[in-house]
């Protein structure tokens, strides 16, 4: 039996949601992955200025970061969003949220988030169970080890390690002065 696809059919949309500060090779390999199954996938950065101080690196860095990291994906593109994830979903017409677990205790929290998304808007939510080689990795544990000396050059990107560098040496002269 052969498949012909529907010429008229709806462009299939998902969105990658998460601070990404900074983003880590654990990321890119869920958007890589996300990237084969959706046709469109929008990685969105959250916004949220009340962390503004908390965050490493602002949103537009994060988002210059992000397009930098998935220039090799034609189908990604990066945007910044504010308020509810679900809002943003609606106003573009993305059906699917795409979310990497770690652990048992990321389903956990993301299930509860699921549920809640998808009663709120017409969203499923698709988990990316993320490769066995990225799952201890958190942006938080990258910026510990990174501020304490430690090595993270095989857990992100060489220009997010530049980045991270240069911007964990400002903070520390800062933190001096």
């Amino acid at each position: 039996m052969s498949h012909n696809p529907d010429p008229e059919r709806q462009v299939r949309r998902a969105v990658c949601p998460g601070s990404f500060d900074p983003v880590t090779n654990g990321h890119i390999d869920i958007i890589s992955r996300a990237s084969l199954l959706f046709d469109e996938v929008v990685v969105a950065v959250g916004i949220n200025k009340s962390k503004s101080r908390a965050r490493l690196f602002t949103a537009e860095e994060r988002m210059s970061m992000l397009e930098k990291v998935c220039a090799d994906f034609p189908n990604v593109t990066v945007a910044g969003f504010e308020g509810l994830l679900t809002t943003f979903c609606e106003e573009r017409g993305i059906r699917a949220i795409v979310k990497g677990l770690r652990a048992v205790s990321d389903f956990d929290y993301e299930l509860q988030m699921a549920q809640m998304n998808s009663s709120l808007v017409d969203v499923e939510t698709v988990f990316i169970p993320t490769s066995p080689e990225y799952s201890f990795l958190a942006s938080s544990l990258v910026k510990e080890v990174a501020t304490f000396g430690g090595d993270v050059s095989g857990l992100i990107p060489t220009d997010v390690l530049t980045r991270l560098t240069e911007r964990l040496a400002e903070r520390a002269r800062e933190d001096r002065a």
